[in-house]
């Protein structure tokens, strides 16, 4: 049941709707405007370079542009975060000295690094295409919080079916994001 809960606050905490569950970090508006000239409610975007991929020339600056439109005040506990599929396409890069981008941990149960920054997988967010929001880089415990009610509830139900035995699992989370400055995303299109 907490396996099962898990999965499900994963998914809401990127995606949700913010109705019977958390607001999730990729479901408010998307702006390319820098941290002063955007809206509060809206999440500043760097394109890709190139409809659903990275650009075919110089792919890497797109990421370092993304890195540098975080506040330096965010950076030291910055980390991406990016489901699989986008880390593979990630793990090609090459910087200018030919060396890869994507630094795999020596450490036991250290992440990855991209940049220097530690990689965290969300198979939630969407694979790469047109327009997709693949790929975010920032503070998270900054920018995102979560209200956790401690606890599971569960309601025995030995009336409703019977000879069976019901069980009725609840648990009370919310989540939202609380400031827009402190990530970014990337938005895989040409502009």
């Amino acid at each position: 049941v907490a396996d099962r809960f898990a999965r499900r606050e994963a998914d809401a905490f990127i995606n949700g709707d913010g109705i019977a569950r958390p607001r999730g970090l990729l479901t408010y508006t998307v702006s390319g405007n820098d941290d002063d000239a955007r809206s509060w409610g809206q999440v500043q975007y760097v394109a890709s370079g190139a409809a659903g991929t990275f650009a075919s020339t110089n792919p890497a600056d797109k990421l370092l542009d993304l890195v540098y439109k975080l506040k330096a005040c965010y950076l030291p506990k910055a980390n991406w975060i990016m489901p699989r599929s986008v880390s593979s396409a990630i793990r090609k890069l090459k910087g200018a000295d030919g060396n890869y981008l994507w630094r795999v941990s020596l450490q036991t149960g250290q992440p990855p690094t991209l940049m220097g920054f530690p990689v965290m997988f969300a198979e939630d967010m969407p694979a790469m295409a047109n327009n997709s929001l693949s790929l975010a880089f920032g503070d998270f415990s900054e920018a995102y919080t979560i209200v956790d009610r401690t606890g599971i509830r569960l309601l025995r139900d030995p009336y409703t079916d019977k000879p069976n035995v019901k069980f009725y699992t609840t648990k009370r989370v919310g989540g939202d994001v609380v400031n827009f400055d402190a990530f970014k995303v990337m938005r895989f299109s040409a502009s």
